[in-house]
């Protein structure tokens, strides 16, 4: 999981350099394994507005720009197809060495002098992009830094999650945790749609035909979008994430999904052949062609999304290349569901295929953040595709989740932890984890986790919270309580380890073999072909071939 600092900064007051930030992280269980800083390296780029372009008489597919950079204007020649008069970009001047390696030099071009070089996102090392050079806002100042004009440098922690906390599969869960530690607040966004298009229960419908696979299914549609590139912003985090840019409807689903940890699917809504939603499972051996082109054997425990006819997507795994969106998509109907865990691991153990969706349903998503998330991409999308939004929100939700009420007592936090902690010091730790935390009485707490901690159950559970936050090396370091057992070994026990004595002193040795050999070891007994000894039970899937039967004789082991 790759989060970048900038995008924490959004929701967490963060006061202390990346290199505390990772090592708090790491000390509450939140393993930093990588810490990169990113967008350096370009201190010499500065900005340059294209006063003049013209056709390069020498050849069809390049321009003469002339270039403003705050002093006296040069000429570059470029390539891209999106120059343009009045066009900022970032220019780099002659004796600039790119982020490449590649060191600009001025040069002559097809017999017209180039002094510079306008540059395009992949050639400054931001993102992959290649399509055209970079524009900056028309306001900016020419001859300003890059740097300053987009603050593009940041840094970029790369987190090992261990399989219980799904939560912090996101950035908002790994500022939940910033927060935490550091006793700061979380600011999560705040927006409000603008619901301008017909009401949503007269254009689709959502049926949920298994409920247990599928608890809860929220679903808007935008009408009239406008499909196209993402702003750079959007991108780099992306980029920056792991993560390609698609497109912007595509883009923020996946930002959502990133920012979130809830996975979303942006269906094109006039592909949906009835224009609904049916949650229901495959058929045994039907066949599936998902969106990386390849079509998938299915069997009756993967639940599939339908448009009433035909499924559309592999729930909570990967939408399929008969709904994807395309650049004729103009009307959009966006998923945001809670999948079963298990369904979704078996699921995707029996395909082989291994999602950013996938892994976090299987271990888990907030079923109370659905429609948050939901309502958070529709914004993204109305603001960065335009469109209009449905009035209303289908919300397919039959059993609304209950958290569990689980008793504290922080007597036995300190006996386990070896601490002294007062019952306030251990509501006020649980609280800044955004747990509801009551008094029972003098010595008990209740309990109630958040819909997101999904690996909240029990007592000890709550134990180990405390133990993280207040800090493991903060716990002091105390001899524990030791009572001499009362009741003897048993007779069997203390015969049998005098025989071993006995044995040992009398020169046998003892051997401890493996309950799997390979199939040729009978060989050196020189048994017949149809002898019970060849008859192995052979594993499905045994590491080695040295271990790939379960031996029927202790001879071999010998």
């Amino acid at each position: 999981m790759k989060v970048t600092l900038n995008w924490l900064k959004e929701f967490v007051n963060i006061e202390s350099d990346p290199e505390q930030i990772a090592e708090s992280l790491t000390m509450v269980g939140l393993e930093v394994e990588g810490l990169d800083r990113v967008g350096i390296g370009l201190d010499k780029i500065v900005a340059g507005k294209i006063l003049e372009v013209r056709p390069h008489p020498e050849a069809d597919k390049l321009y003469i720009c002339k270039v403003d950079f705050g002093k006296q204007p040069i000429t570059v020649v470029c390539g891209a197809p999106n120059v343009k008069q009045g066009t900022v970009a970032p220019l780099a001047l002659p004796g600039t060495e790119l982020p490449n390696g590649l060191i600009v030099k001025e040069t002559e071009i097809r017999g017209e002098k180039s002094q510079g070089v306008l540059l395009a996102e992949d050639e400054m090392g931001l993102t992959e992009d290649h399509t055209g050079i970079l524009i900056l806002p028309d306001d900016t100042v020419p001859g300003t830094p890059f740097y300053q004009a987009f603050p593009v440098q940041d840094w970029v922690l790369e987190i090992g999650l261990t399989p219980n906390r799904p939560d912090c599969a996101s950035v908002i869960g790994v500022a939940r945790e910033i927060a935490a530690i550091t006793k700061s607040h979380l600011t999560l966004p705040s927006y409000t749609i603008d619901e301008q298009g017909p009401p949503i229960h007269s254009i689709t419908s959502v049926n949920v035909e298994d409920e247990k696979g599928c608890p809860r299914y929220c679903a808007r549609v935008i009408q009239g979008i406008k499909l196209g590139q993402s702003p750079f912003w959007l991108r780099y985090r992306l980029h920056l994430c792991g993560i390609r840019s698609i497109n912007n409807v595509v883009d923020i689903t996946n930002y959502v999904l990133l920012e979130t940890g809830q996975p979303l699917h942006a269906f094109d809504y006039n592909r949906l052949r009835e224009n609904r939603i049916v949650v229901k499972r495959a058929g045994e051996g039907s066949v599936f062609t998902t969106l990386d082109g390849e079509t998938r054997q299915l069997n009756s425990e993967i639940l599939l999304i339908w448009d009433g006819q035909r499924p559309v997507a592999l729930a909570g795994i990967m939408g399929g290349l008969n709904s994807e969106i395309f650049e004729g998509t103009e009307h959009v109907l966006i998923e945001s569901a809670y999948f079963d865990p298990i369904t979704i691991r078996r699921g995707a153990k029996f395909l082989g295929l291994i999602t950013e969706a996938s892994y976090r349903f299987e271990r888990g998503v907030d079923i109370e953040g659905v429609p948050k998330a939901l309502d958070r991409a529709t914004w993204l999308i109305q603001e960065l595709c335009g469109g209009t939004v449905a009035k209303g929100v289908i919300d397919n939700y039959p059993s609304p989740h209950r958290p569990p009420v689980i008793e504290l007592r922080p007597g036995e936090v300190n006996r386990i932890l070896g601490t002294g902690l007062d019952l306030f010091t251990v509501k006020e730790t649980l609280s800044c984890l955004e747990m509801d935390v009551r008094e029972k009485d003098d010595d008990t707490l209740e309990v109630r986790p958040p819909s997101f901690r999904v690996d909240i159950h029990r007592e000890i559970d709550l134990v180990e919270e405390v133990a993280r936050i207040t800090g493991y090396d903060r716990i002091p370091v105390t001899q524990p309580k030791i009572r001499a057992s009362e009741q003897g070994q048993p007779r069997e026990l203390v015969l049998r380890d005098q025989m071993r004595s006995c044995l040992v002193g009398m020169g046998f040795m003892e051997i401890i073999t493996y309950s799997f050999i390979s199939p040729q070891m009978v060989n050196i007994l020189g048994v017949n072909k149809d002898s019970n000894l060849t008859s192995f039970v052979e594993l499905l899937n045994p590491l080695t071939v040295d271990q790939s039967v379960m031996r029927t004789t202790l001879i071999p082991g010998l």
